[in-house]
């Protein structure tokens, strides 16, 4: 892969096509080149020596202001290029109108642009503060970022308006002063999106333009711009899918086949096996393939893989080595049948361990077969840990039965994992979660992330599809943008928790635009702009998981508590902000809860208003009555906060706490409102969270919890 540089004259005629450059401008590279510039003697200009792999041209000298003269441009264009021959290839020397561009009084004007293209996101563009502070104003005021495939020029200039930059431009700071007006900002982000078409049959990867003014007019321009351009590798052939029929073969197989089965316990193939045989597929659809022997546990086996041809399955997990399981793939492909999806238990295939290119194998062999149209298996991992599915009961995990439960209980939800550690430590962390279908899918070789976001996104059962991955292949976070997109469009919800964030683990940006938005911060935008649930920690991930398996569709907006603590009365006030609002009780609704408060005898101990703190004093009884009175107002989601070591909580006696569990719980049904419990204490009281969660009911162990998992459900990308 070839990488190239995008001098400032290239720059200069990608930007005049587009309306963003300067109004006069010329390139000098022979002295006859001085006469067709145009400027009057005396007219204020700027002299920039260009040359390729140059970005900061002032630091060698290849910037100057001047009052136009032709012997003076013609000797500054010799001193240039003989100051920038030890530095690059010289391209030319332009001159251009000196701007007198528009300033404020101990504010910055100038703006940084940037255009850049990932393999993951495609073209997104970088806004922020511009000029030769531009890194220290970016720790200071965030830049704004559009993905462009799922941005237009009118959303950006919205979010533009209310940008810090934006109400600079546009005067609407207090006592500000106009620089621009609307017309004039629409026109410059409508050229940006034209700049990357071009940008894009430039095979250009990056330009920045640093800085972008405000010219006299008010016209946005750009004064500076450079950037790359790279050869890409031709991609990977990927399969078109047909996501109603991989959904079909994902959750409801009609046949599994398993090879690499050891009679011995406890090894991965034969724990797979006895996870397969608890569940419903039945002994008739599960096709043990092993050699020389004639059967397991009364089960006909195939002596390999090639007898699938005979016997074709739906699903063929492949729990060989890496070797043999590459040979297999290859058996199957030279058959033109038996399995149409193999799922790989091993790694060693394309990854670290992967020492003699069985990676490359594979994939050459996939794309080989797809470019002639051939039939071809779809393959999921390797490195894959199992899936599961509670429709047919089914459990292929490696893990034994008493390790963790085989059988998912059904619901809305659903979980894709790159890791197979991350999905079964959820599983068991989260055992109450009404999970429908879940898998590990390893490594990505063939079927990617945003295939099983396509596919499950078909289940119209499915409302919640959560993930965690820590690499996108490259172009499938758009794929998986453009999918979410289209899935929260209908109502359903797209949750991400993503490993390997941070710049130690990702190749920064640039070394420009990487001080003002590093890959992660290009995906995270990417990824909300499509209206995905974004979760940067683990908790904020279950806080948001838990909330949606008892409530999976709408968004939260205002939220009352209910609470024994004092403590939890004040988190609270600290943590409902932007975009969850308090909840407010109307006059009528403070008389009746005053009134209950009094026939609890709680009136001298307790205000009627929110938070409602109804101290260690409460009994159930009036948690609920609150609680209800709260449902029947304008929250749509009310936290309940039970400290429970008062002795005015029954917390022993099981029958009370089970009653007093599906009382909030049908509450929560009848008013259609968010109902969710925090039980903030110790071990001894884990019976009395199981008993609310057994009730349906989002259980959280902090108040701070609950509360963060409301915020980020009522973000909007």
């Amino acid at each position: 892969m070839g990488t190239g540089f995008i001098h400032e004259i290239r720059a200069y005629e990608l930007l005049t096509q587009v309306g963003l450059c300067i109004d006069r401008w010329g390139v000098v590279k022979e002295k006859g080149d001085v006469a067709t510039l145009g400027f009057s003697p005396g007219q204020g200009i700027v002299i920039k020596g260009t040359a390729t792999d140059v970005w900061h041209k002032s630091d060698l000298g290849l910037v100057q202001f001047d009052a136009f003269d032709a012997d003076k441009v013609w000797a500054h264009h010799e001193t240039m290029k003989a100051a920038a021959s030890a530095h690059g290839q010289y391209i030319g020397t332009l001159v251009a109108r000196k701007v007198d561009f528009k300033k404020l009084s101990g504010a910055p004007t100038e703006a940084l642009v940037a255009l850049r293209k990932t393999p993951e996101a495609g073209w997104t563009l970088v806004m922020g503060i511009g000029g030769i502070l531009t890194n220290a104003w970016g720790e200071e005021i965030k830049p704004l970022l559009w993905p462009l495939a799922l941005a237009t020029p009118e959303e950006a200039l919205a979010d533009f308006k209310a940008h810090w930059l934006g109400r600079t431009w546009l005067g609407t700071m207090r006592q500000g002063k106009a620089l621009t007006d609307e017309p004039k900002l629409r026109a410059f982000f409508q050229g940006l999106w034209k700049l990357a078409d071009l940008l894009e049959a430039e095979g250009a990867t990056l330009l920045e333009m640093n800085p972008m003014v405000l010219d006299e007019e008010g016209r946005p321009i750009a004064l500076d711009g450079v950037g790359t351009t790279e050869t890409a590798l031709k991609p990977a052939i990927h399969p078109e899918l047909k996501a109603a029929e991989v959904l079909e073969w994902l959750v409801r197989p009609r046949s599994i086949a398993l090879a690499g089965i050891s009679t011995k316990a406890g090894t991965p193939g034969r724990t797979i096996l006895d996870n397969l045989l608890r569940g419903d597929l039945g002994r008739a659809n599960i096709v043990p393939i092993k050699p020389n022997t004639p059967d397991i546990d009364g089960i006909p086996c195939l002596e390999s893989v090639a007898d699938l041809a005979q016997r074709p399955v739906d699903i063929l997990i492949l729990s060989l080595p890496a070797p043999q399981t590459v040979e297999a793939i290859e058996q199957l492909c030279a058959q033109g049948g038996g399995a149409q999806i193999l799922y790989l238990v091993p790694g060693g295939i394309g990854d670290g361990a992967d020492k003699e290119g069985l990676g490359k194998r594979v994939q050459a062999l996939l794309a080989e077969r797809r470019s002639k149209g051939l039939w071809t298996p779809l393959l999921i991992g390797p490195n894959g840990l199992g899936f599961l599915c509670a429709e047919r009961r089914l459990n292929t995990l490696f893990l034994p039965e008493h390790k963790l439960p085989t059988v998912l209980p059904g619901g809305p939800l659903a979980l894709v994992s790159q890791s197979g550690a991350f999905l079964v430590s959820r599983l068991s962390a989260s055992p109450f979660l009404p999970m429908a279908y879940a898998c590990s899918i390893g490594n990505q070789m063939d079927l990617r992330l945003s295939d099983f976001l396509k596919a499950l996104g078909q289940d119209a059962r499915l409302k919640v599809l959560a993930t965690y991955v820590e690499g996108f292949q490259p172009g499938d976070l758009l794929a998986f943008a453009r999918a979410a997109r289209e899935l929260t469009a209908q109502g359903k919800r797209v949750v991400m928790y993503k490993g390997g964030r941070s710049q130690a683990g990702m190749a920064a940006a640039s070394s420009h635009t990487g001080a003002l938005a590093g890959d992660w911060e290009l995906q995270k935008a990417l990824l909300r702009r499509a209206g995905v649930i974004v979760c940067e920690a683990l908790a904020d991930f279950d806080a948001v998981l838990t909330w949606l398996a008892s409530y999976p569709e709408g968004r939260p907006h205002k939220v009352a508590v209910v609470t024994n603590a004092g403590f939890e009365s004040v988190v609270s006030a600290d943590l409902v902000e932007a975009p969850l609002c308090a909840a407010k009780l109307s006059h009528d609704e403070e008389a009746r809860l005053a009134a209950m408060l009094e026939a609890q005898q709680l009136s001298n101990l307790v205000s009627a208003h929110l938070p409602l703190d109804l101290t260690p004093m409460a009994s159930e009884t009036p948690y609920f009555e609150g609680t209800k009175l709260l449902a029947q107002g304008e929250a749509d989601s009310v936290v309940v906060g039970l400290v429970p070591l008062t002795q005015r909580l029954n917390t022993t006696d099981p029958a009370a706490m089970v009653a007093f569990a599906q009382s909030l719980r049908k509450l929560a049904l009848d008013t259609s409102t968010r109902v969710g419990v925090t039980v903030d204490a110790g071990s001894m009281f884990e019976p009395y969270r199981e008993a609310m969660m057994k009730a349906g009911l989002p259980v959280f162990a902090t108040m701070e919890r609950a509360l963060v998992g409301l915020r980020l459900l009522a973000e909007r990308g």
